[in-house]
C-alpha cells in the first residue's frame, strides 16, 4: 500500500444520472458502480477521503417538503443538507464495504457528518444566486416572497425558484478528529454537499443557516487541512479540453498552474462547467502544491497511472522533483 494522501471529490449527480428518476434503488446501483471504479485507489493508497455533492438529493428533499407543507412542518435547508449527508454517506459507505468484501480487502470505512463555518458578513449573503428546490408558479412564488421573505428568481422558463447564498467555507468543525481518523488509514466519507452551513451568532454560538457551500471549495479547504498530496475531481468527462466543442478542440493531458489560469482567463473554462473546478484546483496548488487530477470515474484507474485524465501541477513541485 502506497503512503499517499488523497482526496476524491465527485458530484451528487454521480448517484442520480440525468436520465433517471432518482430512486433509492438507482442511487444504490450507481454507488456500487462508483465503488467499483474507486476500488483500485482504495486498495493502493493508505489515506483516502471522499467528498460528494448532494444537489439533486437536496432538491428531491425540498420537493417532498413542499408537497407535504400542509401536513408536516417544513425543514430548513441546513437540516436537508444534514439529512442527505447521512443518507448518501450510508449508500456510498455500504457500496464501498461490499466492494472491498468482494475483493477480500480488510479496510475500515466510516462516514462523518461535517459542519462548516461561514462568515455572516460574506458578500454572498447580500446577493443570493444559487437556485434550489422545486419550481413554483408565479402565484405561489409571490406568496412565498411576501410571507416567508424568500428571495426568488424565474429560472429556465420553468417557473420560480428560491435562491440562497453560496458563501466561502472558513472552517471545518471537528477537523482535528477528522484528521486523526484520516491519519489512521480509515477510508473516510465526509464534507458531503460542501458541509452543513453554520455561522456564529452575536453571542458566539453556532447556528445553522439557509445557504449552500460549494463542494469543491470545501474539498480544497479539507485537502489543505489534512495535508493531502493529490486532489482528484471526478467530472463528467475523461479529460479537460480547450476550445471545447469547437473544430479546433484540443485535449489537455497535463498543464501547470500558470497555464491553467491563463486558459481560464481566456474563457476556456466557463462558470457553469469546468470553471469552478479549475478555480478550486488553482487555490489548492497555490496554497499546498502537490497535484490535481481531473477525470471521470470510468477512467480513474488509468488516470492515476498517467494514461488518462488531466493533471494540473505546481511548477515548483516539478522543479524540486
Amino acid at each position: 500500500m502506497i503512503e499517499k494522501r488523497v482526496l476524491i471529490a465527485f458530484g451528487g449527480n454521480a448517484l442520480i444520472k440525468a436520465t433517471e428518476k432518482g430512486t433509492v434503488s438507482e442511487q444504490i446501483k450507481n454507488a456500487e458502480e462508483a465503488a467499483e471504479n474507486l476500488a483500485p485507489l482504495l486498495i493502493e493508497y493508505k489515506n483516502v477521503i471522499i467528498v460528494h455533492g448532494n444537489g439533486p438529493q437536496v432538491g428531491q428533499n425540498l420537493i417532498r417538503v413542499e408537497e407535504g407543507v400542509t401536513k408536516v412542518p417544513p425543514l430548513p435547508l441546513d437540516v436537508c443538507v444534514a439529512e442527505t449527508q447521512g443518507s448518501m454517506g450510508f449508500i456510498i459507505e455500504k457500496a464501498i464495504r461490499n466492494e472491498l468484501l468482494k475483493l477480500n480487502i480488510q479496510r475500515e470505512v466510516i462516514t462523518l457528518l461535517s459542519q462548516v463555518e461561514v462568515d455572516p458578513n460574506d458578500p454572498a449573503f447580500k446577493n443570493p444566486t444559487k437556485p434550489i428546490g422545486p419550481f413554483y408558479t408565479a402565484y405561489r412564488a409571490k406568496h412565498l416572497m411576501e410571507v416567508e421573505k424568500w428571495p426568488m428568481v424565474e429560472d429556465s422558463g420553468r417557473g420560480f425558484r428560491k435562491v440562497v447564498a453560496s458563501p466561502k467555507p472558513l472552517k471545518i468543525l471537528g477537523i482535528d478528529a477528522l484528521r486523526e481518523i484520516y491519519d489512521s488509514g480509515f477510508i473516510v466519507i465526509s464534507g458531503g454537499g460542501g458541509g452543513i452551513p453554520v455561522m456564529k451568532s452575536s453571542y458566539g454560538f453556532y447556528k445553522g443557516i439557509e445557504a449552500v457551500i460549494d463542494k469543491d471549495r470545501t474539498s480544497v479547504l479539507m485537502a489543505i487541512e489534512l495535508d493531502v498530496e493529490e486532489l482528484i475531481f471526478l467530472t463528467s468527462v475523461p479529460n479537460i479540453y480547450i476550445n471545447f466543442g469547437k473544430p479546433d478542440q484540443k485535449i489537455i493531458k497535463e498543464m501547470s498552474l500558470e497555464e491553467a489560469m491563463k486558459y481560464h482567463k481566456e474563457g476556456h473554462f466557463p462558470p457553469g462547467s469546468m470553471g469552478p473546478k479549475i478555480e478550486a484546483a488553482s487555490h489548492f496548488l497555490a496554497k499546498k502544491g502537490g497535484e490535481v487530477l481531473l477525470t471521470d470515474a470510468k477512467n480513474l484507474k488509468e488516470a492515476t497511472r498517467g494514461s488518462a485524465g488531466t493533471i494540473i501541477y505546481h511548477k515548483l513541485n516539478r522543479e524540486i522533483a
